[in-house]
């Protein structure tokens, strides 16, 4: 066998089939989901709480807190973002992509990083998890990743930034605890942010008629 499978495979030796099974599932729908979210479509919101909702359950069963709690925040905020992306700015256009702005919207965004870097710094600390140094780095993911999801629900262009800043970090910290297909999950996501950035870029300030095109 091919030594890269063998070691791809190796990573899920002794990991139970039915939790493999649904991490290639929540792979599949969260990789629709961001790529829903490039084409500014509201399919993004449905697939991704099905991805998130499975990953919830995976994540608390390796009892990776901060991983968790990024999916959980995922899931509702998903239910908050598809509330957003359906209010219109008139009778027939929906709310446009726009950029960080005004200087409330500076404050929110730092306190939401800040706030979010805090609360699971104490998760971690009642817990006792400053175990390994993959403690620190998720903390950090936690934070970008919860900003991430928060401009992406107010549909904020910077959302992109973070995204792929937090994937290209994810990407070995999924490897090196062994979920592989999650960490290739993470190098296909940090592609399509980056285009994602430049298709939003180009569709600035400019509402849309229909959320599924």
């Amino acid at each position: 066998m091919n030594p890269i499978f063998e070691w791809f495979f190796q990573q899920y030796e002794n990991t139970p089939q039915h939790l493999i099974t649904l991490e290639i599932i929540g792979s599949l729908f969260g990789l629709m989901s961001v790529w829903f979210s490039k084409r500014d479509n509201i399919l993004v919101f449905p697939t991704g709480i099905i991805s998130t909702a499975i990953f919830v359950y995976i994540l608390s069963v390796h009892r990776l807190l901060g991983d968790m709690m990024i999916n959980a925040y995922y899931f509702i905020m998903s239910i908050y973002g598809w509330y957003i992306w359906t209010q219109k700015v008139d009778k027939e256009h929906f709310i446009p992509i726009t950029k960080l702005e005004t200087r409330r919207e500076y404050k929110i965004s730092v306190l939401i990083f800040v706030a979010t870097l805090i609360f699971v710094s104490v998760v971690y600390s009642v817990f006792d998890k400053w175990i390994s140094w993959t403690a620190y780095v998720d903390t950090f993911t936690t934070a970008v990743f919860f900003l991430g999801m928060w401009l992406m629900a107010k549909k904020k262009l910077e959302n992109w930034q973070l995204w792929i800043i937090g994937n290209v970090i994810s990407i070995p910290l999924y490897l090196y605890k062994g979920l592989v297909f999650s960490a290739f999950q993470y190098a296909i996501f940090t592609i399509i942010a980056i285009y994602g950035y430049n298709a939003w870029k180009k569709q600035l300030n400019t509402p849309k008629a229909s959320l599924l095109k």
